[in-house]
């Protein structure tokens, strides 16, 4: 993701560069704002999981991340790079050419394996409509507050929700051996 940026920032962005990738709030508030964010986010995150954790919709979300490397601090390297490239490519280098709709569209578009919408349904349109609703925030984020404010709230949505996949999986595990230990 970010070589892509990198090639449409030199490509198509008026210098200066990091002028334009920096503006918004000075970056001190860009980051309390973008952790402030992804705190509102854990928090609802956590109170909504005991209300979602059984819905098919959650499992279908944890499989399709199952198959990445979750133990130790893989989930937070992963979400910092995921965070911090999609945003530089999404919000820094393509919102400013084709504007926050459009860049959130291939936004979506570019996650349909990562989500496997691969079938048309309540589920794919529900999960694919979700994603789009963050994209947008994200953009408007990126442009009112500033790139590093969306860049963090990206990071810390991708952190609570990869370690929440990986305690889904934990638990999927446990009750799978327990079915196991029971059937002997």
């Amino acid at each position: 993701m970010s070589c892509a940026a990198t090639a449409v920032i030199l490509l198509f962005r008026p210098r200066p560069y990091l002028p334009t990738l920096l503006a918004g709030f000075p970056l001190g508030a860009q980051a309390a704002i973008g952790f402030a964010f992804a705190g509102i986010y854990w928090f609802a995150s956590v109170v909504g999981f005991k209300f979602i954790a059984n819905r098919e919709t959650t499992r279908n979300i944890a499989e399709s991340y199952s198959r990445l490397e979750l133990k130790g601090f893989n989930p937070f390297w992963v979400c910092v790079a995921a965070g911090f490239g999609e945003e530089l490519l999404f919000r820094g280098a393509l919102q400013p050419l084709i504007g926050v709709w459009l860049a959130s569209v291939l936004f979506v578009l570019l996650h349909t394996q990562a989500y496997r919408f691969n079938k048309f349904n309540k589920r794919m349109f529900l999960q694919a409509a979700m994603l789009f609703a963050v994209s947008v925030a994200l953009g408007f984020i990126a442009m009112y507050v500033g790139l590093v404010a969306a860049m963090l709230v990206h990071a810390g949505l991708d952190v609570v929700g990869l370690y929440s996949v990986r305690r889904i999986a934990g638990a999927a595990a446990v009750a799978t051996q327990l079915v196991n230990q029971a059937d002997r």
